[in-house]
């Protein structure tokens, strides 16, 4: 059984993306962290009774951010957030803690049971609006067996979106170190920034490189493109497409504008361009959680 079947009972999984509320420390934090719990909760259950086979939570609204170890505070907020969307939906579940925290998301997912998390940067160098920011594949790996927690997987992205290499690397010779020497449990490829899918030629590149490894599409993705992308690709990461004020090339202001929420119908519309493209039915359940898993 591969790693996407196993963990995702699909072989395309769909892995919608919960956007945090700003948390403890940010610059926009509101005060309020039930208020930040109650978004949250709306955006899983609207992505599970979408159809989506797994849900990642990011800290995505906590700009600007830091480099690579963020404050104890936030840490704390989103274990208490992703404990909660637990108790209502039972989909696998993600961490990524922006920009690049891998031992906090790892931390987290160790402690709410959480079955993978993405690192933006697990090999090289690369220039970001946070500066420059160093893989750390070494500590990463090393902490996931201190903690026990071999089963929670490590998505890593390839020369991620809003960064430029430090050197001249290729794409094929970092997917070539993010796998073989970052031991990356699957990889990311996405387009130059928020909203912007990858190239089909980096998707097609990226395949032919590491055919081992599951490889998603880290961005960009929308219902009208995703018949295209997923035939490069294994699965896919989703955000901004399933926002009921999701716009391309947009600029959104106001407050509802900047933190708008999950809009379920737009979620089913875009599993469902999933399946039609590699030709599977719709999923048996909507992964909401019994009443009895409440705590």
């Amino acid at each position: 059984m591969s790693l996407l079947q196993h963990l995702f009972k699909t072989s395309h999984p769909v892995i919608g993306v919960v956007h945090l509320l700003p948390l403890p420390t940010s610059p926009r934090w509101g005060g309020n962290l039930e208020q930040v719990i109650a978004q949250a909760e709306q955006a899983a259950t609207a992505l599970a009774a979408g159809g989506v086979h797994g849900i990642l939570v990011e800290n995505f609204y906590d700009a600007p951010f830091a480099k690579d170890q963020v404050d104890a505070a936030v840490v704390s907020a989103m274990t208490v957030v992703v404990q909660r969307i637990k108790t209502l939906v039972s989909l696998p579940i993600g961490i990524n803690v922006l920009r690049n925290d891998g031992c906090s998301a790892l931390a987290i997912a160790a402690c709410v049971g959480a079955q993978f998390i993405r690192v933006n940067i697990l090999c090289g160098a690369m220039v970001t609006d946070q500066g420059l920011i160093e893989g750390n594949a070494y500590r990463l790996l090393r902490y996931r067996r201190e903690l026990g927690a071999q089963d929670i997987k490590i998505f890593a992205d390839v020369l991620v979106k809003h960064a430029q290499p430090l050197s001249s690397t290729s794409l094929e010779a970092a997917i070539l170190d993010t796998v073989e020497r970052g031991l990356a449990d699957a990889i990311i490829v996405s387009g130059e920034a928020t909203g912007k899918p990858p190239l089909l030629e980096d998707l097609r590149l990226a395949r032919q490189v590491a055919p081992q490894v599951p490889l998603l599409i880290g961005s960009g993705a929308t219902a009208e493109n995703i018949g295209t992308l997923i035939q490069h690709a294994d699965g896919v990461i989703v955000a901004s497409s399933l926002k009921r004020l999701a716009r391309s090339g947009g600029t959104l202001t106001g407050h509802a504008e900047l933190f708008p929420l999950i809009d379920p119908i737009r979620v089913r519309e875009f599993v469902e361009a999933l399946q039609q493209a590699v030709g599977e039915g719709p999923p048996a359940s909507t992964y909401l959680a019994t009443p009895t898993s409440s705590s």
